[in-house]
């Protein structure tokens, strides 16, 4: 007997159900490759039009192309999903739009640049699917999850509670890995339905983890995508796409950072050593300032050899909101003047440099005059050229050091150029220079303090090749306490 063209197959596998039938009205997806996220979320919105008159479901990716090729074509897009709705007049497919019977709808969307999500400032979205939310930022999502609302809907008994909703699908890795890491991952245990606070969206949130095993799918339609994903070459791309692992990133601008390397515990930064403070401007963005100690004989701290010349940053002062990593304080240029003032109180540097930007004239006093911390321009060169290293370059070559050790390390209690500098990505039209649309502003920072005291790896000098233990380097007379309430 023949199957009716009115009849879909919407099969899912026992994790794609959990996260249909969640509870949470704010949801993440995934994790490993193969884990079946666009199907679940084709199947989700072809449900939830069906059963809910006058639904509007917006779908997004990043890139159009993206969008077209991943859900509308293929044996599982929506156009073979849908093909017997479509000859029955169930459903039309128009240009971007998919349209039911009933009234309901579903508008495939794109958001290519920032300025994008404007063209929906207007929409009253009752269903947000994102798939590879780890490809949009941060300010994307929350613009888009503003417009996450529903009036005049006739919700039925079955879902109640449930919509208005937002179901995300991700990977590890992309230019929204650290927010979406943050706003997800790391905002509970995996599979636990939290409700946020007003100033985190209000909304119930949950993290679904998926692996391929949760879609078995995968295995039977092509057996050796495991093996091609065991074999793709790099390990923690591996542990990110495979296992679906949060604590790696792949595709990271720095490459070459080693938590285990470039961050020690705050120890006692002895007097002798020349300090200098770099720092990046923001209002409505976070500004970043950190201080530097220059490393003047080899040491060890911990168990991380210092080489002469190496930079420790050892206090730093990042000013976002609370829970809100990217977005800035709005503090005057004279507030922020006084608060790094405080900040280095009987720890004066020797010099400091600042964002040129700041020094900027618009017919008043410039934001560096206002501050008034005796700061002069950093070079803002980001990449290399005409024969001289930019900023990245000092940086990576910091990290990457010598053979006796790292050449830039970072306090412990720096916890933001901690957070945001291994998570940094390549900008896409640039590879040479990071993606600047991403939390940068501690990068920024440190950029202009490498900038001002250029270094290259040269042949070891014979105190390089003696690195003294620190403890035998320091008496009371030659330390300073640093790690105090001013790191904050």
């Amino acid at each position: 007997m023949s199957r009716s063209p009115a009849t879909l197959d919407l099969q899912l596998h026992p994790k794609q159900g959990d996260a249909l039938n969640s509870l949470a009205t704010e949801a993440l997806y995934g994790g490993a490759a193969g884990g079946g996220k666009s199907h679940l979320m084709r199947v989700a919105a072809i449900l939830w039009c069906s059963a809910i008159p006058g639904l509007q479901v917006y779908l997004f990716r990043r890139i159009r192309d993206d969008l077209v090729k991943n859900h509308m074509e293929g044996p599982k897009g929506f156009r073979a999903i849908l093909a017997g709705w479509a000859l029955c007049g169930f459903a039309t497919l128009v240009e971007d739009e998919i349209r039911f019977w009933n009234g309901a709808k579903i508008y495939l969307c794109h958001c290519k640049d920032e300025k994008d999500v404007y063209k929906y400032q207007g929409a009253e979205i009752h269903v947000l699917l994102i798939d590879e939310l780890t490809h949009f930022t941060d300010s994307m999502y929350r613009f888009l999850r503003n417009r996450v609302r529903m009036v005049g809907v006739t919700i039925p008994d079955a879902y109640k509670g449930r919509f208005p909703r937002i179901l995300c699908g991700a990977n590890p890795g992309n230019i929204g890995h650290l927010w979406v890491k943050q706003t997800f991952v790391n905002s509970a245990e995996p599979m636990q339905v939290t409700l946020r606070p007003a100033n985190d969206g209000g909304m119930v949130r949950q993290f679904i983890p998926a692996r391929l095993e949760d879609n078995p799918s995968m295995g039977q339609d092509d057996p050796g995508y495991e093996n091609r994903l065991e074999g793709l070459g790099s390990e923690a791309l591996v542990r990110a796409m495979r296992w679906g692992d949060w604590d790696v990133v792949e595709g990271a601008f720095f490459d070459c950072w080693d938590r285990n390397r470039h961050v020690v515990r705050p120890f006692m930064i002895p007097r002798s050593w020349t300090r200098f403070r770099s720092g990046d401007w923001g209002s409505a963005k976070p500004f970043a300032f950190y201080w530097f100690a220059v490393v003047s004989d080899p040491i060890k701290a911990g168990d991380v050899l210092l080489p002469r010349g190496a930079l420790v940053v050892y206090r730093e002062w990042y000013g976002c909101q609370h829970g809100k990593d990217n977005v800035g304080l709005k503090l005057t240029a004279e507030e922020v003047g006084v608060g790094v003032h405080q900040r280095q109180e009987g720890d004066k540097p020797t010099y400091s440099v600042l964002d040129p930007a700041a020094f900027s004239h618009d017919g008043g006093p410039s934001i560096a005059e206002r501050m008034n911390t005796g700061d002069r321009p950093a070079d803002n060169k980001r990449v290399a050229g005409a024969g001289a290293m930019g900023g990245w370059d000092q940086m990576r070559s910091r990290f990457k050091g010598t053979e006796d050790g790292p050449m830039l390390v970072f306090f412990s209690n720096c916890l933001h150029a901690i957070r945001t500098i291994p998570a940094l990505q390549h900008d896409q039209s640039r590879p040479e220079d990071l993606d600047s649309d991403a939390e940068d502003h501690a990068a920024d920072a440190v950029r202009y303090g490498c900038m001002s005291r250029p270094w290259a790896a040269v042949g070891k000098s014979e105190k390089q090749r003696r690195p003294l233990d620190y403890a035998e380097r320091l008496d009371d007379d030659d330390e300073e306490e640093v790690g105090d309430w001013r790191t904050m």
